[in-house]
């Protein structure tokens, strides 16, 4: 092999690695209470992408530690809080969603991120829609 041939090779898999592909995505979140007579549809935005994970063929020999799976995730967010239209007085009106900020490739951490994608839950409306532009 050429040395031009490797110097590119080992320069790709570099700018692969630092230049993940997991950034801030637009989204729409469907939220609906029973007792209330809309569907809200609320544009935000979530942590979406790809991050480089190892390969566990080895997972025999490696450490646990050297086995975790990056997923992209938050880095920063705040949250903002969307009124529900169409609710009776005896009911909360109000619906509080994460607004991604920024994002990085690491562990997925339980206490503020669904980890698992369940392929029963979807996002749709059931009911009249309002949209929300937040």
């Amino acid at each position: 092999m050429s040395p031009f041939f490797v110097m590119s090779l080992l320069f790709g898999l570099t700018v692969c690695q630092t230049a993940s592909l997991c950034a801030p995505s637009e989204y729409i979140i469907h939220v609906e209470k029973r007792e209330c007579a809309y569907c809200l549809a609320i544009n935000t935005t979530i942590c979406a992408g790809f991050c480089m994970t190892r390969d566990s063929n080895g997972k025999k020999l490696l450490l646990k530690s050297a086995l975790s799976q990056n997923v992209c995730t938050y880095k920063e967010m705040l949250y903002q809080t969307a009124l529900i239209p169409g609710c009776p007085r005896h009911t909360i009106p109000y619906y509080s969603y994460p607004v991604a900020v920024s994002c990085k490739c690491g562990k997925c951490n339980t206490d503020y991120s669904d980890c698992v994608n369940e392929k029963v839950r979807t996002n749709y409306c059931t009911k009249p829609q309002k949209l929300c532009n937040m």
